[in-house]
């Protein structure tokens, strides 16, 4: 019997091996904001139903579309499409003050194990976009360039994505003067110039930013 779809074409290859191997529950973990000056990190551990197609997510040649690539109207739909088309969707978020104490990668795998635990029903196996959760009782596969190898994982970094601009949006109307509706926090040259104009605000991360300014110790 001839399947629907080519899986290695529409990268739903990783996911089917784990489908396959008996599991049921298989969570799609990826996270949004590692590299910004300002706000927080944000995960999400996407579990969608097996043999899944959600054909949003996907371009004309049936490979993933990069998050970042997309519009953030497109992010909007594909973010409605998938919270409900899946079984289970869970987020984490670590602000920028904790990121200054443990830095950014354990931060990262904080705000991925926080996903995983906002989970309406626990995976029972996960496929993380290129980092290793330690101390993680599930059997767990991390996939470099997992977001264009895996669909759950490409689910999660949308989720993360919009979750994590949506935040930042809201920042922006508090702290107008830094443009975070427009980089959302990231370095670009207008930032840059802001942070050194204004200083830094209550949401910009210090060691990412030492830099650029000289931060005195109180």
């Amino acid at each position: 019997m001839a399947t629907p779809y080519n899986l290695d074409e529409n990268m739903l290859f990783e996911d089917t091996k784990l489908w396959d191997m008996g599991y049921n529950l298989v969570g799609g973990i990826d996270e949004a904001g590692r590299g910004p000056l300002a706000g927080p990190v944000v995960a999400a551990c996407v579990i969608l139903p097996k043999k899944t197609l959600i054909s949003e997510i996907l371009d004309k040649n049936n490979n993933i579309r990069d998050s970042k690539r997309l519009s953030p109207s497109q992010r909007e739909k594909i973010y409605q499409t998938i919270m409900s088309s899946s079984i289970a969707v869970g987020i984490g978020r670590v602000g920028p003050e904790q990121i200054d104490e443990i830095n950014i990668l354990n931060s990262t795998r904080i705000a991925m194990k926080q996903a995983i635990q906002n989970c309406s029903c626990k995976p029972d196996c996960l496929l993380i976009d290129a980092v290793e959760l330690k101390n993680c009782p599930i059997p767990q596969h991390s996939l470099i360039k997992g977001d264009v190898r895996s669909l759950s994982i490409a689910a999660a970094s949308i989720i993360a994505k919009v979750t994590r601009d949506r935040e930042m949006m809201k920042w922006a109307e508090k702290y107008p003067e830094y443009g975070f509706d427009r980089h959302m926090g990231y370095g670009t040259k207008q930032h840059i110039e802001a942070i050194q104009r204004f200083g830094l605000s209550p949401i910009h991360r210090r060691s990412f930013c030492k830099k650029i300014i000289t931060i005195n110790s109180e």
